[in-house]
């Protein structure tokens, strides 16, 4: 299983950051209660990422691949605390989805089957909120109308941050 996750995570992180990308394998910065990070070489530029899965997954869903939230770090890029969602399955066109840490509730837009905030300050509020908050539950639509609700732990997701920052150089 890990070495599925761990293909699968960075297949995420290249697709989800593609152009003409050369890129390592990544490395595992550290396991963080519920949350992993890792750093991977794009372009001769790191890249840091931390992920996690969620605890429970709920909806009518017979057929669904993988879901993964993850918040990541581009410092070559200048973009920093990118929170980026894979759902497992297509979204509905045009649809948002919807991510509730503790009481605070932020949109995201979809492509596909990925969900990311609609500007930096969007993600940094998620961030700083994934850091004090006890859990994440994202809310979205498939394309075949399907509801699901993913709720994930963070528990360590403040010692991944500081992994992710500190190896990317992020203050």
């Amino acid at each position: 299983m890990k070495l599925k996750f761990k293909k699968l995570i960075f297949a995420s992180a290249v697709f989800a950051f593609s152009g003409s990308i050369q890129a390592a394998e990544p490395k595992l910065l550290g396991q963080h209660g519920d949350w992993t990070a890792y750093m991977f070489m794009e372009n001769n530029s790191k890249v840091c990422y931390m992920v996690s899965q969620p605890k429970k997954a709920e909806g009518n869903y017979t057929k669904r691949g993988d879901v993964y939230a993850l918040v990541t770090h581009r410092p070559a890029e200048k973009s920093t605390n990118v929170f980026s969602y894979i759902a497992g399955y297509p979204y509905k066109p045009g649809s948002d989805a919807t991510v509730t840490v503790n009481n605070q509730s932020f949109r995201l837009f979809t492509q596909d089957d990925s969900a990311w905030a609609p500007d930096q300050a969007t993600d940094n509020k998620i961030t700083d909120a994934l850091k004090r908050g006890n859990s994440l539950v994202v809310k979205g639509a498939s394309a075949r109308g399907t509801s699901t609700v993913d709720t994930f732990g963070l528990s360590g997701s403040t010692a991944a941050y500081k992994a992710i920052s500190a190896e990317c150089g992020i203050k």
